[in-house]
């Protein structure tokens, strides 16, 4: 058994592995501090990984979401000690997830160290693909998110999606961290190594889909509306003079103003106020597509995005909500009591709604917290031309939580070989082409407008056609065959004691 100042080094080595993802991109970070913990789990118990999978993962979550506790502390009215806390709990229940991939490696792991890393890479893969979707889902921190391009990794994207990504970089480090012991096993797991970056650089030069029709001139506002503001009803008067000036200086073919940038329902909007933006949109032959709440007959109400112009007008409805910001999981009601968050009581909007049709593209619209979820996003493909991510981040101050969620965003093109256009309140509003790279980006934190002539594409990605199973077959078959392998080797194992 370690010693017990072991755990608090892991911890540590999982806090800092927040600088192996956006905006610090030290992603060589993650050998020493993934291999520690890896290095735990080689001989570990099961009950030992359990606990170092527990200390390792809060860690990082913690210091990775840390910037949960502004949304809670700031805006949402929470004392920031409470904050801290909770969020320190909340990362306490994602580290669950690696937890319970080190305990299962203890149980299945086999003679062979190369094997062993196999096991890793899928054990950990796994976990991550369940902590995406168990209770609707929490994926922000894949692993797979550091390899953004220029990572030659990126090139897997495509085809294995972003927890294909984090089987690679698990399996990888691992891999050389087993071959540490006896030594000479280290050449073989470089040359290992450097091949599957090789091949990921060779796919990289792969373009799986093609531009398809004329160019669309783009004007993407980011509108820098204080979070403490933006929900003043004092103020509503000056949200309503902000969306009718964009609309009214805007000269590109489409305007999209970000998340919420609407805050109110629609039904209390001044009457005549959303034609007459429609008009003005019309007039010059445009379309622009804004934020804002509705409520259908029975009262339900949705965080939407509506587009008013040249086009009929389309409405898109969020349906992947954030637990506790936009909906409250069962038995959670205690935690509003202590939070005060505005329209947190809305409802999902249908999973099978049409891209908007504006200017001879399909644009597939979704809202904030919406594009950590590749395998929904796919669902529009391949009629959608164009993605387009309405955000507000405003929530969280000037954290981290904006350059990663670009690469979040960034991922998505990878993965969908499409455009992502992307309209913030406070940033990080750009336009991101099909291989992952950012071609303009605003400051943050500053009231400007991005304009850009983007070429909608057609076609289909790999992973756009098989979603995540390619990489579940891959990381099952690897889980069930060390397993037959395991048990094979326990009999021949108690036979020579």
């Amino acid at each position: 058994m370690r010693a017990f100042w072991f755990y608090p080094l892991l911890f540590l080595a999982g806090v800092l592995t927040v600088f192996a993802y956006a905006p610090f991109g030290l992603s060589v970070l993650l050998l020493p501090c993934l291999g520690l913990l890896f290095h735990f789990w080689k001989t570990g118990t099961a009950r030992g990984n359990l606990l170092a999978g527990l200390a390792w993962g809060t860690g990082a979550f913690f210091a990775g979401i840390g910037w949960l506790t502004v949304a809670l502390a700031r805006y949402g009215g929470m004392p920031w000690p409470l904050a801290a806390l909770a969020i320190l709990l909340f990362s306490a229940f994602l580290a669950l997830y690696p937890a319970f991939a080190g305990g299962l490696f203890a149980r299945l792991r086999g003679a062979a160290w190369w094997r062993n890393a196999l096991l890793v890479g899928a054990l950990w893969s796994l976990g991550e693909w369940l902590r995406g979707w168990v209770f609707t889902g929490f994926p922000w921190l894949a692993l797979g998110y550091t390899q953004t391009p220029p990572s030659p990794l990126a090139g897997y994207a495509p085809l294995l999606g972003v927890y294909g990504l984090s089987f690679l970089v698990a399996f990888l480090v691992a891999l050389i961290v087993f071959a540490l012991h006896p030594r000479r096993r280290l050449a073989v797991a470089l040359i290992v190594a450097l091949s599957v970056c090789a091949a990921g650089f060779a796919l990289r030069q792969i373009a799986w889909t093609a531009p398809d029709g004329t160019p669309l001139t783009v004007a993407l506002a980011q509108t820098n509306v204080p979070q403490e503001m933006k929900w003043d009803a004092r103020r509503a008067a000056d949200m309503l003079q902000l969306n009718a000036e964009a609309v009214a200086q805007a000269k590109a073919r489409l305007l999209v103003l970000p998340e919420s940038s609407l805050p109110m329902l629609a039904e209390d909007v001044p009457p005549g106020y959303l034609q007459e933006l429609a008009d003005v949109g019309a007039a010059r032959g445009g379309d622009s597509i804004l934020g804002i709440f509705t409520r259908d007959a029975q009262g339900r109400i949705y965080n939407s995005a509506l587009s008013l112009g040249y086009s009929p007008s389309q409405v898109y409805r969020k349906s992947h909500l954030v637990p506790f910001g936009e909906y409250s999981p069962p038995l959670f009601g205690w935690f509003y009591a202590l939070a005060n968050i505005p329209m947190a009581d809305q409802t999902r909007g249908a999973a099978d709604q049409k891209p908007f049709a504006i200017a001879g593209q399909k644009i597939a619209v979704n809202i904030c917290y919406e594009d950590l979820f590749g395998e929904e996003l796919i669902r529009k493909l391949p009629e959608a031309s164009l993605m387009l991510n309405m955000s507000n981040l405003a929530w969280y101050g000037d954290s981290h939580a904006q350059p990663q969620h670009l690469q979040i965003a960034r991922m998505r093109a990878l993965e969908t070989g499409r455009p992502m256009l992307r309209a913030t309140n406070t940033g990080m509003t750009a336009w991101i082409e099909p291989d992952g790279q950012v071609m303009a980006v605003l400051p943050t934190f500053t009231r400007a407008t991005l304009e850009v002539e983007v070429r909608g594409y057609a076609g289909l990605t790999p992973y756009a056609r098989w979603g995540n199973y390619a990489f579940l077959l891959l990381a099952v078959l690897v889980v069930l065959s060390c397993g037959v392998m395991t048990k094979r080797a326990a009999p021949a194992s108690g036979r020579g004691a």
